[in-house]
């Protein structure tokens, strides 16, 4: 995954460039959980209803797709 600190966004630009780009609902809260939050993978296990692996896909996916919109 690359490295989102890297990129100088605020957090309010984080969230809008999430909402426009990630269309998926689940997906969307899980990255905000994720990267704006700092929540640890196995809480969002465990609030999703999910395996680590599909949230770490989740996360994954949607950080490599956001970073392409940069």
């Amino acid at each position: 995954m690359k490295n989102i600190e890297r990129f100088d966004l605020s957090r309010t630009e984080w969230e809008r460039l999430i909402d426009d780009w990630i269309f998926n609902q689940k997906h969307r809260e899980i990255l905000k959980d994720r990267l704006l939050n700092g929540i640890p993978f196995e809480p969002l296990v465990e609030k999703y209803n999910l395996s680590v692996t599909q949230v770490k896909n989740i996360v994954y996916r949607a950080t490599e797709k956001l970073t392409k919109h940069l």
